[in-house]
């Protein structure tokens, strides 16, 4: 990265966008997307002009007070933000410190210092729980759900009744909505969807052409492809087959998309974007005069929660949803009070028999 016969009049900069050309060339031959790797290099750029000097010179010290600063301020950073920070640094100096790149020693020779862990147990985030998110982050009820659609299915009507542009959009949004829902999916899985990823499931015809839903841009991990999966429809989200037909034989040919594959398609005739999906949402939440505390995501956890309510086995959601580990679709379960009480009701039953029914 760094010519040995050329001499910089400025060698602690050139030596630092070296360094991090390195480092972001290490990434990429691991596979990691650019929207991976970009935020991790503003990182360290943004550490350098916190600490006003260079990864060599960084000590404990430094990265301590980089932490404490995100906690301060109108805007605090939530702890799974600052514990994503500390591993991006911590991978950096790692990079650093690996001989096979001989960082240290061109450290040592052009300015007499070497880099150093700057986070370790002893100043670094512990963890000791599987989700550290937003803890007001939760899932639907099935009567905030029928608000929302009633908002998204109201907003076409209003929008023409203003006379403005927009109330095939809005018709489509609905339509979209609806689809993330009745499937459990992330809003990227969504937009990446084409009209051949609805198939028919040969066990449920009833279902047409809406029976299941190939999704080939899963969320990928750690430089690996999209994951890919089949989400077929369960009976209770039946409804959707109606939405898609209408979209699909009615709405979409409205959008003079041509050939194009996408399943959602805009007013020119693009694919709709995951930014899109998340703005007619907001859209619609905010017309159904529900929490700022619910998202698009909440949606798939919704989906989750209450195919469990439904009677659903966890591994058949696993398997839905697309989870590697059980445990993370057990963080997507918000099941209501009322669910909880007929499951110990049951119980009890089971349990008791005639002297339970003599009780209640």
């Amino acid at each position: 990265m760094l010519a040995e016969s050329v001499v910089h009049l400025d060698p602690a900069p050139a030596v630092l966008e070296a360094m991090l050309e390195g480092w972001r060339r290490q990434q990429s031959a691991r596979f990691l997307k650019t929207s991976t790797i970009t935020p991790r290099l503003r990182l360290i750029r943004r550490l350098v002009e916190f600490t006003g000097s260079y990864p060599w010179q960084w000590t404990p010290a430094d990265g301590e007070a980089f932490i404490d600063d995100l906690r301060s301020g109108s805007r605090p950073r939530a702890v799974s933000t600052a514990r994503g920070y500390e591993v991006s640094i911590t991978m950096f100096v790692e990079f650093l410190l690996d001989s096979r790149y001989e960082w240290a020693r061109v450290c040592e020779e052009r300015f007499g210092e070497v880099p150093q862990e700057i986070f370790h147990e002893g100043n670094s985030i512990v963890h000791r729980v599987d989700y550290e998110g937003d803890p007001r982050r939760r899932a639907f009820t099935f009567d905030e759900v029928q608000a929302l659609f009633d908002a998204a299915d109201a907003r076409p009507g209003q929008i023409t009744e203003r006379g403005v542009k927009g109330a095939l959009g809005a018709a489509r949004d609905a339509a979209v909505l609806k689809t993330v829902y009745a499937y459990g999916l992330r809003r990227g899985e969504a937009a990446r969807l084409d009209l051949t990823d609805l198939r028919r499931n040969r066990k449920a015809p009833r279902f047409g052409n809406a029976g299941l839903l190939m999704v080939r841009y899963g969320k990928s991990w750690k430089g690996s492809p999209p994951k890919r999966r089949s989400v077929l429809l369960v009976p209770e989200m039946d409804w959707v087959v109606e939405v898609l037909g209408d979209w699909v034989s009615d709405l979409r040919p409205r959008f003079v998309a041509g050939k194009h594959p996408a399943l959602w398609v805009t007013e020119r005739a693009g694919r709709l974007s995951p930014r899109s999906i998340n703005e007619a949402f907001v859209a619609a939440r905010d017309a159904a005069g529900l929490e700022d505390c619910l998202d698009v995501h909440s949606l798939r956890h919704s989906y989750v929660s209450h195919l469990l309510e439904f009677g659903y086995p966890a591994r058949f959601l696993q398997e839905q949803v697309g989870h590697s580990h059980a445990a993370t679709t057990a963080i997507y379960s918000h099941v209501s009070p009322e669910y909880r009480s007929r499951l110990l009701e049951a119980a009890l039953r089971g349990r008791l028999g005639e002297e339970w029914e003599v009780t209640a």
